[in-house]
């Protein structure tokens, strides 16, 4: 048995959010996603609000018992988005390809985004192998998520 055969997903718990918080830290995982880590604050506000949103499909990932990663489907811009994080221990094993196609068969609204930067050759390599196709690359401006940089949006329809 591989270890993706061994992912699947369950609703964030509150209970979750330390571990998740921790994740969100790893330097190495935020210059793959061109991301800055949330404060403890802002992560807190941000995790509230998924929480208590019925609109927002919040997964953790799990591997056997241990959570290894989030994944959610959320509203932005009127758009449904797709994005996902793992540890960085347990990348390269197919856990992200599996639990984005565990996602898509529980989600069934389409069309589906996703937003990687373009220097991220695994995420865009894991959404193109679930489905998603590349339809625009574009210069993000910097936000207090994101250093500016190029990402392709890509769409599953």
């Amino acid at each position: 048995m591989t270890a993706s055969d061994r992912v699947r997903l369950r609703p964030v718990e509150p209970g979750d959010l330390p571990r998740m918080f921790d994740l969100q830290l790893d330097p190495d995982s935020n210059r793959m996603a061109v991301t800055i880590p949330r404060t403890r604050e802002v992560f807190d506000s941000h995790w509230a609000m998924v929480l208590s949103d019925p609109g927002i499909t919040a997964r953790v990932i799990l591997l056997g018992e241990e959570v290894v990663g989030i994944i959610s489907c959320f509203p932005r811009d009127g758009q449904d988005h797709v994005g996902y994080w793992i540890d960085q221990a347990f990348w390269g094993r197919g856990i992200a390809s599996r639990a984005l196609h565990l996602l898509l068969r529980e989600v069934a609204r389409r069309p589906l985004v996703a937003t990687a930067a373009t220097s991220n050759g695994a995420s865009l390599r894991i959404l193109q192998k679930c489905g998603f196709v590349v339809e625009q690359v574009r210069l993000s401006p910097a936000s207090d998520r994101h250093p500016e940089c190029e990402e392709a949006v890509l769409v599953l329809r």
